[in-house]
């Protein structure tokens, strides 16, 4: 019975996050949990820039709950996402150099996915799978033709696609009269 429920709860999951921005959500929660984890660190490492305040504890916090919003209503993702960008680049200022680059980096980068993702779009086909439909497709093609249409190719030899006779004509008119070229 188990069995059944978690080979429903995996599809399931899949469907909800295929939604959403769920990707940039969790890199920018991560960013911002990364930032606090540094704020918090007692080491005599820790780098004490900027103001070490409440803001240095609020722009993370709030980068968290940024990055939960957009996972949970992706609706707005763009405003979130904007404003995550924002939060992200004042944790360069407030927060040990945005966590020492790493909190930084995750929230930029994760801010940045959530403003360029699209809900609407189909899935990216890989090159493999166009190269395996146009080898399908060429061989419809090819068992379409039959000896019929073969037949009816011309007696020189080429088929009947007017191209070669219409070459044929243009040069047939300007041998036979070159009238343009006298005087």
């Amino acid at each position: 019975m188990s069995a059944d429920i978690r080979q429903g709860v995996r599809p399931a999951f899949r469907s909800w996050r295929a939604d959403r921005p769920f990707l940039a959500g969790v890199l920018l929660t991560l960013g911002g949990a990364e930032i606090l984890v540094t704020m918090k660190v007692s080491l005599k490492v820790v780098l004490h820039i900027g103001m070490q305040g409440l803001a240095g504890y609020l722009l993370p916090s709030l980068m968290i709950v940024c990055g939960l919003l957009i996972i949970f209503n992706p609706a707005q993702r763009l405003f979130y996402s904007i404003v995550g960008v924002l939060l992200t680049l004042g944790t360069w200022v407030t927060s040990n150099l945005g966590g020492f680059f790493v909190g930084l980096t995750l929230g930029v980068v994760g801010s940045c996915m959530a403003f360029g993702w699209l809900p609407d779009q189909e899935p990216k086909v890989s090159r493999r799978q166009r190269r395996k439909a146009k080898r399908e497709r060429e061989a419809v093609m090819a068992a379409q033709t039959t000896p019929e249409s073969k037949a009816a190719a011309t007696d020189d030899g080429q088929e009947d696609t007017g191209e070669g006779n219409l070459r044929g004509s243009m040069r047939s008119s300007t041998a036979d009269s070159p009238s343009h070229l006298t005087t």
